[in-house]
């Protein structure tokens, strides 16, 4: 189970309110909270503070949540929610397939907010299914790619 208490939320939104709602909200549900009001500002959150969740809003000035989601995802896989008034489809879309996580559109409720977080930090969490490193051609022959030896009447050759 996710421990809020342990996990840091990095907000990004350059509206300097709506930062202090949504870090208002998360912290009684017991997360920590590092906030970035651009881009950039994010961007280096990201490489310095470790995030494991970022909130972040698709309309601001310089560098759009678009352009940042984009940048991010060259140098992190932390999970991203996507916070923002622009809720048609399309705009759905485009941050799903730049690799938000999930989307809310605002108005929202913080309630939601947070069970949205949760259910993004469980995945998050969840260990990927191991793949098979090991395959037995037949009763002689094995290959190893783990450990990448091939196996030939039970002797590894390297």
């Amino acid at each position: 189970m996710v421990s809020p208490d342990e996990k840091l939320v990095l907000v990004v939104d350059d509206e300097s309110r709506m930062v202090r709602f949504v870090r208002m909200n998360l912290e009684l549900e017991g997360y920590q909270v590092a906030e970035a009001s651009n881009g950039m500002e994010a961007l280096e959150k990201v490489r310095d503070e470790l995030p494991d969740l970022v909130v972040l809003d698709v309309m601001m000035p310089e560098m759009d949540g678009f352009e940042t989601l984009e940048h991010l995802r060259e140098i992190s896989t932390v999970p991203v929610i996507m916070l923002t008034v622009k809720g048609d489809e399309e705009d759905r879309i485009r941050g799903l397939e730049l690799g938000a996580d999930d989307y809310v559109t605002k108005p929202f409720s913080p309630r939601e907010l947070a069970s949205r977080i949760r259910a993004v930090l469980r995945r998050a969490e969840m260990p990927s299914p191991v793949a098979k490193t090991t395959i037995r051609i037949d009763d002689r022959l094995e290959i190893d790619f783990r450990q990448r030896e091939v196996i030939v009447g039970g002797e590894r050759i390297r």
